[in-house]
């Protein structure tokens, strides 16, 4: 008896399963105002070629973007390539702008990608690098561990080159008035506003697929 109902039982659930695809609910759309808020001064921060553009501004000091970091860099593996996806450090003064200099002088010797969440443990897991008042020197011996030479770093953090990208990232702040960090910018259009990482990366993802779709109509 049993092995004649088991092939039914499979037959019924293979004809229910399309409805019940169907009847699964979708991720509901993002919403204004609840989601995403429209710039009222919108821009990219690095124009690429046509790319969707994700910034993510970012601060090292901040315990929310440590937390969110490595959520955030999952989700960014995944991207397509027509997403071009930039962390952009706050500059909002005092120790913000000292870790900004840093993270672009990392860029400029190309350790950024390669230190990014390390930098972030260093801070709040480990202990091993102040918060505050951060010396050259020290910044420096962090980065030796990603085979950069002292002095080359220390040139970096003290270059004209590095204090114009703190300046641009400093100006992205003000003009898409991000109300703290971590925030998230799709496209130079749209600040994402929603509540925990997860929902923030949901709503990013949707905000990416309608730019996209935008651009193929």
């Amino acid at each position: 008896m049993l092995k004649t109902l088991i092939p039914r039982l499979m037959l019924v659930l293979l004809a229910l399963s399309p409805l019940a695809a169907v009847a699964a609910p979708s991720a509901a759309p993002p919403v204004e105002g609840t989601d995403y808020e429209v710039l009222a001064n919108p821009g990219t921060f690095a124009p690429a070629g046509g790319r969707i553009e994700v910034v993510e501004v970012f601060g090292y000091t901040c315990p929310h973007c440590a937390h969110f970091e490595p959520s955030l860099e999952a989700w960014a593996k995944k991207l397509p390539k027509d997403v071009n996806f930039i962390p952009v450090p706050a500059a909002f003064g005092g120790p913000w702008d000292s870790f900004a200099r840093a993270y672009y002088a990392a860029e400029q010797v190309g350790v950024a990608k390669r230190s990014h969440a390390a930098m972030f443990k260093a801070l709040h897991v480990d202990g091993s690098l102040p918060m505050q008042n951060i010396s050259p020197d020290e910044l420096a011996t962090f980065y030796k561990q990603y085979g950069v030479e002292p002095e080359r770093y220390i040139a970096a953090l003290k270059s004209d080159a590095v204090e114009q990208k703190v300046a641009a990232a400093r100006a992205f702040a003000k003009r898409t008035r991000i109300p703290g960090t971590p925030s998230m910018i799709v496209n130079g259009k749209y600040l994402v506003t929603g509540n925990g990482f997860d929902e923030q990366l949901r709503i990013a993802s949707a905000l990416i697929a309608r730019e996209r779709g935008a651009k193929a109509r």
